[in-house]
């Protein structure tokens, strides 16, 4: 049935996980009200909020929803139509992973990019800080950003981007750019003329990058298929049909060695065994060097959950070949 009365999505312009939201309703057609979440606000976020995080979605029969990949993937079940799935099971799964990928590994490049440039680490405080004081002055904006700045750059080393990582995460940033000017040039979206969850997982966090200078200068300048997928993504919209596997192989592939199987799902384990070995620490060889961070349950959950996935879609015909060719295979089978 479709909605009628709006929901109210409490979120940010500097959340990739707000954002991501707010386009997936964009493209469903859901109404709804964005809430840009700050001290006017504070009591009702607070009154709905399990948790004090964005995104929250505000239902109008009472339901509260929070987490962006839940978010959707109740409204999802809800409204079917159109569909953000391929209707290959196969090609279903891959751009559920490629999603979870961008969702926890995404993140890393986002946030270094944003908090270890200084330039970049005072346009986002300031953005930030003209949002929690809107009837404030510069002077208590400036106070504001520098507040926001001295909290959040402590935080990179938390997400596992420190001096020790900040090559390989800034290289990964790069060849997935590489791997998505690519594809976008052969078609609309990343599996096709019609966006796909994995879209919305990638440009909540690409997105967020761009409007930070030094990654915006970089996109603009090399990336111009990858610059107007991020415009689209905007306001996606159907613009033709799903494509093939063997049209989609070449991009989608790469994808998965490189990124998915190489970086992600290596890194993913070794949080959760580190978590069940009760680490204060852990250290995981990612493409022959060491990578190091504090272990997250979060993170645990997330691998859980694509694995439930896995273990629900692996009869889809050509499935198990594509992740045993890349590699992805035996980090989800554990």
């Amino acid at each position: 049935m479709t909605q009628t009365t709006p929901c109210r999505l409490f979120g940010s312009e500097l959340s990739p996980y707000s954002v991501k939201v707010r386009s997936y309703l964009r493209f469903k057609g859901i109404p709804h009200e964005w809430i840009a979440r700050g001290p006017g606000n504070d009591a009702e976020f607070r009154k709905h909020a399990k948790l004090p995080l964005i995104p929250l979605l505000a239902m109008p029969d009472g339901q509260v929803l929070q987490d962006s990949t839940p978010i959707i993937e109740r409204l999802e079940a809800g409204q079917p139509e159109p569909s953000i799935h391929p209707a290959d099971p196969m090609l279903r799964f891959l751009s559920e992973l490629i999603e979870e990928y961008a969702d926890e590994w995404g993140n890393k490049q986002m946030f270094g990019n944003r908090w270890r440039n200084a330039a970049d680490a005072k346009s986002a405080a300031a953005r930030i800080a003209e949002r929690m004081v809107p009837d404030g002055d510069d002077a208590g904006r400036a106070v504001a950003a520098i507040a926001v700045e001295e909290r959040m750059v402590p935080r990179l080393a938390f997400v596992g981007v420190h001096d020790g990582t900040w090559d390989l995460v800034d290289a990964s940033m790069r060849r997935l750019l590489d791997a998505l000017e690519l594809q976008f040039g052969l078609r609309r979206y990343l599996f096709g003329d019609r966006p796909s969850l994995a879209d919305f997982g990638l440009w909540g966090q690409l997105y967020e990058a761009w409007t930070d200078p030094t990654p915006r200068a970089l996109i603009d300048e090399l990336y111009p298929n990858v610059w107007r997928w991020i415009a689209r993504m905007l306001d996606p919209k159907i613009e033709g049909d799903w494509d093939s596997w063997t049209s989609l192989r070449p991009g989608i592939a790469h994808l998965l060695e490189t990124e998915v199987a190489g970086l992600f799902l290596p890194w993913s384990t070794a949080n959760t065994a580190a978590l069940a070995a009760g680490k204060d620490t852990f250290t995981v060889t990612l493409e022959g060097k060491p990578f190091d961070q504090q272990p997250q349950k979060y993170h645990a959950r997330s691998l859980a959950e694509i694995r439930r996935k896995y273990a629900a879609a692996r009869d889809a015909p050509g499935l198990d070949a594509v992740l045993e060719a890349t590699g992805c295979k035996r980090w989800l089978a554990a």
